[in-house]
């Protein structure tokens, strides 16, 4: 109300003032409270008293008028009597246009907020589900090709997946200058769509015409078997190169062009609300997919002899991830066709752009830093030599595609059951717990783990008898225990690696939070995924094979991990530390925050004026009125 007077310079008051008693309610706006019009107070402080306002306005008659208004009868009501409220904030809105009328709303939340969120729920939902599918799909097709192996994974990522990534966001940069956004969001969808439907009808029935097989075996008896990985990328050129467009949709699809529109049209408060229902969704479509990939990959139970089960169950697949991909349009297009867009601040703050060089001397100056940026790349490194050594296992155990595939359907079910349940059970670990033992959670469970996974590799001979007695062998074991390895520290990395990292910026200040993210951006995250990949490829090159360096594997884990540990305790003390530096400073601010002007309760003459909280308990004046006390807003 006291903005609106102010903006407007004018009290607007309504022709007929309803008259009802008066009840002090704070939340009912500006309140009319008087004192003795006789007091010093009111002489001094109020315009009544004023020599202009005394020649217009008989304030001891029986009528105020204001520019031509019309006239307010009683203003000044007797004790313990009705008097008119003046609903002059109701009638300067209703009248100029200043307020909103409410809409209506469904379980708290507007209607508009419904057409944002709906809609982006269910592209994040088949965008997960399509890339559950990919994931699956891509590691079928490279480990299980004839003349391929595991191996293969490690110079796949370095030597083609980096620099296609590279490359990709050039490009993609040199576009968003030219194109809008919305064409943007096209150009990029539509090829990935287009790859998808070509790869299971076209390329993939046709591989074999393509791939220089006959060249790839002359090259491997020339270089040796240790080289099996670098010629397998040239034997299964085709599906290496599928295996780069399924990581890229993940990089690319989902945090590019997903998350970039969910920040161009959400608000702040709304993204605080939603966003951790997407991650719960993000669960719920790899369950959905999981059990895709499960039926498609057991269609080849029910074709006759003689028939590719797995290019069946190939165009089944991929017919769903292009339809799933024309959805994903078409709820962009209507988004942006029926959702207003939010206003945002001209004002932005520009994030500091650091070379590589520059991200690295940043990381070395800053104690803080340096341990988060263990913590990124001690995770990258670490779920890599676990996560390829588990896939060479898998292929000995599952070597034809359809069984590997179905195996990896229920892989990705258990995955999306366990992070669905440990995001349910994070806000609770945080809450009892702390940052500390949420931060090394991860770290532990990869070590148990990868303790009994790397142990049953190289002790498996010893391990069999013990094993036969529960029906399974030392390899079906190793399998079942990678597995699940892969299961528990993918979810906890979901629902607690991923919050603690956020969170650890939040006490920063804001120069070192932005240049410090900059550069664990730059640098870490791609040295984590980069770093396991060339330890194995040294191994791979100096052991002759990935099984020779399994045990030089196990140990190069044992030391990352116990290193990720030294750095998250070190980092919780710091974290702690400046958390509490930060909640001291937010109580000083609050004692030295400044007291509001407030309007002055009535009193017991019935007469009354407008007073400022600093002289509600005047040295002199109405004893009366000092009975009441102030009230701080």
């Amino acid at each position: 109300m006291q903005a609106v007077l102010q903006s407007k310079g004018l009290l607007s008051l309504p022709s007929k003032p309803k008259t009802t008693a008066f009840i002090s309610q704070p939340s009912q706006g500006l309140r009319f409270r008087f004192k003795s019009i006789n007091s010093p107070l009111f002489k001094s402080n109020n315009p009544i008293n004023s020599p202009l306002f005394k020649s217009n306005n008989p304030i001891n008659g029986s009528s105020l008028s204001l520019n031509g208004l019309p006239k307010l009868p009683q203003l000044i009501a007797q004790k313990n009597k009705n008097f008119p409220i003046c609903r002059a904030e109701a009638a300067a809105v209703s009248s100029d246009g200043y307020g909103e009328k409410e809409s209506t709303k469904f379980f708290g939340i507007e209607p508009v907020t419904f057409k944002k969120i709906i809609p982006l729920g269910l592209m994040f939902f088949c965008i997960l589900f399509n890339y559950t599918i990919l994931r699956d799909t891509k590691d079928v097709l490279v480990v299980t090709a004839e003349g391929s192996s595991a191996e293969i994974i490690p110079f796949l990522k370095t030597w083609v997946n980096l620099p296609m990534a590279i490359g990709f966001m050039l490009l993609y940069t040199q576009l968003s200058n030219v194109l809008s956004k919305q064409a943007l969001f096209y150009t990029v969808m539509l090829p990935f769509i287009a790859f998808f439907g070509a790869f299971g009808f076209v390329l993939y029935p046709l591989s074999t015409y393509f791939h220089p097989t006959a060249l790839a075996d002359k090259l491997l008896n020339v270089l040796g078997p240790r080289f099996l990985g670098p010629l397998a990328i040239l034997r299964i050129w085709s599906f290496c190169l599928f295996y780069v467009m399924a990581e890229l949709w993940g990089s690319v699809v989902v945090s590019v062009l997903f998350w970039g529109f969910a920040n161009q049209i959400t608000t702040v408060d709304e993204a605080k609300k939603f966003y951790p229902l997407f991650g719960l969704g993000a669960n719920v479509a790899l369950i959905f997919s999981g059990r895709t990939v499960k039926y498609f990959s057991q269609m080849r139970q029910n074709l006759g002899p003689g028939v590719d089960g797995w290019a069946i169950s190939l165009k089944g697949m991929m017919s769903i991830v292009v339809m799933m991909g024309l959805a994903i349009c078409f709820l962009y297009w209507w988004v942006n066709h029926n959702v207003p867009l939010p206003t945002r601040s001209l004002k932005k703050k520009e994030k500091p752009k650091m070379g590589t060089m520059e991200s690295l001397k940043f990381l070395v100056s800053s104690r803080y830093i340096r341990d988060l940026a263990t913590l990124v790349v001690a995770y990258g490194i670490s779920i890599n030599l676990v996560e390829v050594t588990w896939k060479s296992k898998l292929k000995a155990q599952f070597p034809t595609p359809n069984e590997y595939s179905s195996f990896m359907g229920d892989f990705s079910t258990a995955t999306g059951i366990a992070t669905f349940t440990m995001m349910l059970l994070s806000q609770w670990i945080f809450n009892k717990y702390g940052w500390g033992v949420a931060a090394k959670i991860t770290p532990t469970v990869l070590l148990l783990t990868g303790v009994g996974f790397f142990s049953l590799i190289l002790f498996g001979g010893p391990l069999a008898p013990g094993l036969a007695t529960i029906g399974v062998t030392p390899l079906l074991a190793a399998v079942y225990v990678g597995a699940m390895q892969n299961i528990f520290s993918k979810s906890a990395k979901y629902s607690l690696f991923d919050p603690c990292k956020e969170m650890a910026y939040i006490p920063l200040d804001e120069d070192t939070k932005v240049k410090g993210k900059a550069a664990i951006d730059v640098v870490c995250n791609p040295l984590g995924k980069s770093g396991g990949a060339l330890i194995q490829q040294f191994m791979i090159l100096t052991f002759g094979s990935l099984a020779n360096s399994t045990p030089y594997l196990g140990g190069i884990l044992l030391v990352i991990v116990l290193a990720w540990l030294g750095a998250a305790k070190s980092l919780d003390g710091q974290f702690t530390a400046l958390r509490q530096e930060e909640e001291l400073e937010k109580e000083m601010e609050r004692a030295a925050a400044v007291k509001i002007p407030v309007v002055s309760s009535s009193n017991e003459s019935g007469n009354g004026t407008f007073a400022s909280e600093s002289a509600l308990n005047p040295t002199g004046g109405d004893s009366s009125s000092s009975s009441s006390s102030p009230r701080n807003v």
